[in-house]
């Protein structure tokens, strides 16, 4: 993500948390824990949740192209004990020209 350029007024980030400890789960929440209980078949209650949203944010360097822009997120939440993350893109995969940017090492994901 340290490839997104916000310096030219395109695109936005931001952030909502979610702490459901003791409390009722907002739907949001529910679906993830879905999500984490369905993708590793074990049982999940989150405590915490994080959803950080970069919304149509220009690859670097922005000064070259701010028309392809991606959209995507990430949602990090635990039960205290185990931890998780979920990458999630718009429909049709990134939207940047690789061939364009300043790193020819281009990974989606993390490693």
């Amino acid at each position: 993500w340290d490839n997104a350029d916000f310096s030219k007024g395109v695109g936005t980030t931001f952030y909502q948390e979610f702490s459901t400890l003791n409390t009722a789960k907002p739907p949001f929440v529910r679906d993830v824990e879905a999500k984490v209980r369905r993708y590793l078949r074990s049982s999940y209650s989150a405590a915490w949740t994080l959803k950080i949203t970069w919304e149509k944010a220009p690859a670097y360097a922005a000064r070259t192209d701010t028309h392809k822009t991606i959209t995507y997120q990430a949602v990090l939440t635990t039960d205290g004990f185990r931890s998780y993350i979920l990458m999630l893109y718009q429909d049709g995969g990134m939207q940047w020209d690789y061939t364009r940017l300043t790193s020819t090492n281009v990974l989606i994901g993390y490693t």
